[in-house]
């Protein structure tokens, strides 16, 4: 299959200009970098606090904004328009999640640059993180796609944002009861976990199973997305 570049772009130029029309949607960017403030005048962060904004935005920034573009064009009817146009799958979905992920990008980088993270290693961070994004967009596109209208996004969204954005405290439950050891395998927790080897000195060698438990979580989610975009393309 060859994508269509100019396709890809035809739908991510839309996306980008309906969404600087809706503050509604695009005000979520600044919810990870006023908290990325609020920490950074509290003096030197800790790799949690680091980790508590960067997976703030992955769930808010990247899964949201996903998720109500998707959920905006159901609401206008115009994404069964798409569907039925000469683009492809991975073409729409392209162009969509490229909105998120170069708002994500901006995003990351401004928050770090107010807190001060400078990982040891940040191949293996940027590694992990566009592979955490993967992940995101997939399971905002699956969200989007059950969504039938924007504010409805916003409601059912709110789960991915308090479980994936603040569950690293959930960890403090897992001593305490051993029934949600799975907890640890949460792509949010897998990508604290990864940023303390780095900041042991450990390289690919030594995090590579949890960049590995990352990639199964995005192409589980990346399966899920499509099978849901083929059910509601025969609906």
């Amino acid at each position: 299959m060859i994508l269509s570049w100019k396709r890809i772009y035809a739908i991510f130029q839309k996306d980008m200009k309906d969404l600087s029309k809706n503050l509604f949607v695009s005000s979520i960017i600044i919810l990870p970098i006023m908290m990325a403030f609020l920490y950074g005048a509290m003096g030197e962060a800790t790799i949690d606090l680091h980790y508590m904004i960067i997976n703030l935005t992955l769930a808010s920034v990247t899964a949201f904004i996903q998720c109500a573009v998707i959920a905006e064009e159901k609401e206008k009817h115009t994404l069964r328009g798409l569907m039925l146009s000469p683009a492809s799958v991975a073409e729409i979905l392209g162009g969509k999640s490229l909105v998120s992920f170069i708002l994500t990008v901006v995003t990351l980088v401004v928050c770090m640059m107010i807190t001060g993270y400078e990982p040891s290693n940040m191949l293996i961070i940027v590694v992990a993180l566009v592979v955490s994004m993967l992940f995101y967009l997939a399971l905002g596109t699956i969200l989007g796609l059950l969504s039938r209208t924007v504010v409805e996004a916003s409601v059912i969204i709110l789960p991915v944002i308090f479980l994936f954005g603040f569950g690293s405290m959930l960890m403090l439950l897992v001593e305490k009861v051993p029934a949600l050891s799975f907890i640890e395998y949460l792509p949010n927790i897998q990508l604290i976990e990864i940023a303390y080897d780095v900041e042991a000195g450990l390289g690919f060698g030594d995090v590579w199973v949890n960049l590995v438990v990352l990639l199964a979580w995005a192409v589980v989610a990346t399966l899920a997305t499509a099978f849901v975009y083929k059910k509601k393309e025969m609906d």
